[in-house]
């Protein structure tokens, strides 16, 4: 299948876990009744984001995977014959937790999940204390649609990984995402923000020759300290927008994504075939500290 109609659900969270899943299920109705085919939902949809604060009954909201969420997804996946994308915060057993994302197939199969591997530690931003890195590796998941790979947020900055997901086989890439501007920050800085995070990911689609689909959360959290950017968007195989959502609304979008024109792009453009594996060797280095 070479036209893929893929799904983008940009929303805003409250502190209710199941609202915020109902709400989620909703909007994965509304996008299939617009035809999607695979639906991607922001990162950790089901809460608000929050790893603002080191705070031990923030545990409290992780489940396991596949569990409660997947299942009541994958209920409504069978029944639309949708692909959906879930990003949750997974219990693997006490004390050992993951921000990962499942995949379930049309059919409401679980096809399997991805462990973010890149773990922020930031202002606001403390995800090291809940999350250990990814086990799993990089992944691709064979969907009824669409081979598809899977990376989660702050892994959107690290072209290693974008690369290592199209090298399996990965003919779109999404990235559930969760990141906003402080409210006390000024316009400017928003703006270069928002610029060199839709600018790294847009060059994660031409150096692969693959679509990128970003799925952001919007709205204010953090008792108003933080406003999440919204912004999801869609790149061609060339970098091309070919949809951007606002900054400010929740939107539920459909956008047509043709999987054929990887060939186009990648045989015009041979990035793929030109590339000198044999002098990457140092790319597994932290640092190059002698040069010969």
């Amino acid at each position: 299948m070479s036209k893929v109609q893929v799904g983008l659900v940009q929303m805003s969270c409250t502190n209710n876990k199941q609202e915020n899943l109902e709400k989620a299920i909703q909007k994965v109705r509304e996008a299939a009744a617009k035809g999607a085919q695979i639906v991607c939902l922001q990162e950790l949809f089901t809460s608000l984001y929050f790893c603002d604060v080191e705070d031990y009954d923030n545990f409290k909201l992780a489940e396991a995977i596949p569990g409660p969420s997947t299942d009541a997804l994958s209920e409504v996946a069978k029944e639309l014959g949708v692909v959906i994308i879930a990003s949750l915060f997974e219990k693997r057993t006490q004390g050992l937790y993951h921000n990962t994302t499942a995949v379930l197939d049309a059919d409401g199969s679980y096809l399997g999940k991805y462990r973010k591997m890149h773990i922020p530690d930031d202002p606001a931003y403390y995800e090291k204390f809940y999350f250990t890195p990814g086990d799993l590796g990089y992944k691709v998941f064979k969907t009824k649609f669409a081979t598809i790979g899977v990376l989660i947020c702050w892994d959107q900055w690290y072209p290693e990984a974008s690369r290592i997901t199209a090298l399996m086989g990965a003919e779109i890439m999404f990235y559930p995402t969760a990141i906003g501007w402080a409210t006390s920050q000024d316009e400017e800085t928003n703006t270069e923000q928002y610029n060199a995070w839709q600018t790294i990911q847009r060059s994660h689609a031409v150096a692969n020759g693959v679509h990128v689909v970003s799925v952001n959360r919007v709205g204010f959290e953090q008792d108003g300290a933080m406003k999440f950017w919204g912004g999801s968007f869609v790149s061609n195989p060339f970098g091309s927008l070919i949809y951007k959502a606002s900054h400010d609304e929740e939107e539920v979008a459909v956008v047509t994504v043709d999987t054929d024109k990887t060939d186009r792009y990648r045989t015009h453009w041979p990035f793929m075939r030109d590339r000198r594996i044999d002098s990457y060797q140092q790319i597994t280095k932290r640092y190059i500290d002698e040069v010969e």
